[in-house]
C-alpha cells in the first residue's frame, strides 16, 4: 500500500525553448513522445512517480494554455488537483502554492517537486533514492527540517546543467556544500575531478511543513501573499483567489529564493 502522506508535484508549464521547433510554445516538449517511447515525458514522468505516490495525490502545476494538453495525457489527475498559472512567476510562487493546498489537505504530507519533461533511464535507482528522501523528510524532527534535492552522477562535463556540491561522507542523504551555475567546459572538467559535484535535476523533497516554514523565513512578502488566502485553497474559491493574487507574486526561482 502507497503511503497517504507522499504527495507529487509535477511541473508542466515551461514552454520547451530549448527544443525548437518540434517544441512550440502551444505544445511544448512536455506534451511530446521526443524518443519514440510510446509515452509522452509527462506521461512517463506520472507512471513513474505514481509507483511510490498514490495518484490521487499527484498535482499538476501548468498554465491555463496546457488545461486541455493535460486532461488529454495525463486523465488520471483529477480537475482540482491541476493549479493553472495565470501569468509566468517562475519555480518559487507556484510551489508554495501547490505546498499550502497540500498542508491543508494533509500536515503530515511530503512532496516530491519534479519537471515534467525528464526522462530517467534507471527509474529503479531514482524510486530507491526517492523512497529513501520520503522517510527522512517523513521522519524528520530536527528545528533546521530537512529540503532535500536529488543529484544526478555527472558521467561527463555537462555544460547545461547547474551542479550541486555537497560534502562527504557514507550517509546517503549529504549535505550541500554550494549550488553552482551552470558551469564552462573547463570548471565542469574541474566539477568531475572533484568527485563531489552533482548535476542539479531541479527535484526536490521536503515535508510541506517544512517548505511552508521556509518561504515564512526567507520569502515573507510571497508567504503573506499567499497565505491570505489559506482557507479558500481546496474549494470551490480557489480559483478566484488565484487569479486575484498570483500576477502579485514575485518573479523568482525556487533555488534563488529558498534553496541558495
Amino acid at each position: 500500500m502507497k503511503n497517504p502522506n507522499y504527495y507529487a508535484i509535477i511541473m508542466a508549464g515551461g514552454v520547451g525553448s530549448r527544443f525548437w521547433p518540434l517544441s512550440k510554445a502551444y505544445y511544448p516538449k512536455q506534451f511530446h513522445d521526443i524518443l519514440g517511447a510510446g509515452e509522452t515525458l509527462i506521461e512517463r514522468t506520472f507512471g513513474r512517480l505514481s509507483q511510490t505516490v498514490p495518484a490521487d495525490n499527484v498535482l499538476v502545476l501548468t498554465n491555463e494554455n496546457y488545461k486541455a494538453l493535460v486532461n488529454e495525457q495525463l486523465p488520471q489527475v483529477k480537475d482540482e488537483n491541476i493549479v493553472l498559472e495565470p501569468a509566468m512567476r517562475n519555480t518559487a510562487p507556484c510551489i508554495l502554492l501547490a505546498a499550502l493546498k497540500i498542508y491543508k489537505a494533509n500536515p503530515d504530507g511530503v512532496m516530491i517537486v519534479a519537471p515534467s519533461d525528464h526522462w530517467i533511464e534507471n527509474e529503479s535507482a531514482f524510486l530507491t533514492d526517492l523512497e529513501t528522501a520520503f522517510k527522512a523528510c517523513e521522519t524528520d524532527i530536527s528545528e533546521e527540517k530537512l529540503l532535500v534535492t536529488l543529484g544526478i552522477e555527472p558521467t561527463f562535463p555537462h555544460t547545461g546543467y547547474g551542479y550541486i556540491q555537497y560534502a562527504s561522507g557514507d550517509s546517503a542523504i549529504k549535505n550541500v556544500k554550494a549550488f553552482k551555475e551552470k558551469p564552462d567546459y573547463a570548471t565542469a572538467k574541474q566539477f568531475l575531478a572533484a568527485g563531489n559535484y552533482s548535476w542539479n535535476a531541479g527535484i526536490f523533497i521536503w515535508s510541506a511543513k517544512a517548505i511552508i516554514e521556509a518561504f515564512e523565513k526567507y520569502l515573507p512578502e510571497l508567504y503573506a501573499l499567499f497565505n491570505s488566502g489559506y482557507e479558500d485553497l481546496n474549494t470551490e474559491k480557489e480559483e478566484a483567489f488565484i487569479q486575484e493574487h498570483y500576477e502579485q507574486a514575485e518573479n523568482i526561482s525556487i533555488d534563488y529564493g529558498i534553496l541558495e
